[in-house]
């Protein structure tokens, strides 16, 4: 992948939630009838300036991308002419103001609704969550889990994907307790397994939270032949093709898919002589896996799915598809789950139960906008979803300088029956902007730490 397979994908994401996030400020100012000076895509220097609309509105694209502002009429920031002090920003009721400042936050968890719920009814291709013990398999051996068990419910909450399945033991890793599993064994028998994540800690050692429960996904062991390949992959790049069987990788012959993903994982950007067999003839290709980071460790990508059906009429993947109202309450139900949980791993950050290594910056998320953005437009749009709800639970926290200062501010004003005193409001202004300039620090830290640790 290109320097511009990660620029794109992330431009055009972070475009979309900023611009969502102004407009939801800018329909309700407009709704609540005050005037709006400057609707801004990034901060300083305007590169593009147009005025349009009734009241001259200046829309903007300027030289900082990261953010973006609407700019309203206000007589803290100017001269307000007398016959317009009605459409002031100041001299709007606290609930008005309360309703502007809430609205760009909602927009982001209604665009992430939105995404959710297209996927939801257009269905996805998705990994079915048929699990195998990992290599330490403490956790999940002693709750009775055996490879091939096919996980379809939590606590009698549905499960349809192994993404489910990793979003389900994740909200109750935190709650720390016992969980039931219910599941259908490869001889199609219904059993439950009692999963006991009272001592799980959801952060240790940068290791997949699965991975310690003792959990993987189930693989057979099916030929290896090359289902899907990825257009631009490092596979569709050395000439390899869909329905190849591949014979011998680096020399050593492949007997399963298993041994190809384990060949391929162990050898990031390193090359690998491929033999296969294409319509009764031997070839040769030479393949550098794209190198990926899984956890702590870097690991080989070359873009290829398995051929399917697998062997015994056992599915490894599997479409999901609900109907139009179905999947409304689905996407309601995971932007909540999603904002929830978003702010117990922020409080556990504070409490120190979750490493701050988690926090991330511009860089680690240009680099998943790449990633999923070569995985295909679902994995794409869900990255998007995801990215606007951390946006929207961002702009919620009570730190001045953010919407949820502003909102905290109100909130205050209301139940004290009038406004907050200026200078309290000047103090905790600078209180916000150095609490958010450290929060950047670590995340920019935490970025670069991961591009030199690899």
């Amino acid at each position: 992948m290109t320097l511009f397979d990660y620029l794109i994908p992330f431009a055009l994401a972070l475009g979309l939630l900023i611009l969502i996030h102004e407009l939801g400020h800018y329909l309700v100012a407009r709704w609540c009838g005050v005037k709006v000076l400057r609707f801004s895509i990034g901060f300083g220097k305007p590169l593009i300036l147009r005025r349009a609309g009734r009241d001259g509105t200046e829309w903007a694209l300027a030289a900082f991308p990261l953010g973006g502002y609407v700019k309203m009429l206000d007589e803290r920031e100017g001269t307000v002419a007398p016959e317009e002090l009605h459409r002031a920003f100041n001299r709007q009721s606290v609930y008005r103001r309360f309703a502007i400042v809430a609205a760009g936050p909602l927009a982001n968890f209604l665009l992430a609704i939105l995404l959710y719920w297209g996927l939801f009814v257009a269905g996805t291709e998705e990994l079915r969550p048929r699990v195998a013990l990992s290599d330490t398999p403490a956790i999940a051996q002693a709750a009775g889990v055996r490879d091939g068990d096919l996980v379809v419910a939590v606590d009698e909450e549905p499960v349809a994907s192994w993404q489910d399945l990793r979003w389900v033991l994740l909200r109750h890793a935190l709650d720390q307790r016992e969980i039931v599993l219910r599941v259908r064994t490869l001889e199609d028998v219904d059993a439950l397994r009692n999963l006991n994540l009272s001592g799980v800690a959801i952060d240790e050692d940068g290791k997949d939270l699965i991975e310690r429960i003792g959990l993987k996904p189930w693989r057979p062991e099916i030929p290896a032949v090359l289902g899907r390949v990825a257009e631009g992959s490092a596979a569709a790049r050395a000439g390899l093709l869909s329905g190849d069987r591949v014979l011998s990788i680096a020399d050593v012959p492949i007997g399963h898919w298993g041994e190809l993903v384990q060949a391929v994982r162990q050898a990031p950007g390193r090359a690998l002589s491929f033999e296969v067999e294409r319509g009764g003839e031997r070839l040769r290709f030479s393949v550098v896996p794209e190198s990926a980071e899984e956890g702590s460790t870097r690991i080989g990508r070359i873009g290829v799915g398995v051929a399917e059906p697998a062997p015994g009429g056992v599915q490894m993947f599997g479409e999901v598809r609900y109907g139009p109202l179905e999947a409304i309450g689905k996407a309601v139900r995971h932007t909540w789950e999603t904002s929830v949980l978003s702010l117990k791993m922020i409080g556990r950050m504070f409490t120190g139960e979750v490493s701050w290594k988690n926090l991330s910056g511009p860089v680690t998320i240009a680099d998943y906008a790449g990633q999923t953005a070569q995985l295909g437009l679902s994995h794409y749009l869900k990255f998007v979803a995801l990215i606007s709800i951390s946006l929207g639970v961002l702009n919620l926290l009570p730190i001045p300088v953010l919407d949820g200062g502003h909102l905290m501010y109100y909130t205050a004003e209301i139940i004290k029956g009038g406004p907050i005193p200026e200078r309290i409001m000047e103090i905790g202004q600078q209180i916000g902007l150095a609490l958010l300039i450290m929060l950047m620090a670590f995340a920019f830290y935490n970025d670069i730490n991961r591009l030199i640790s690899g």
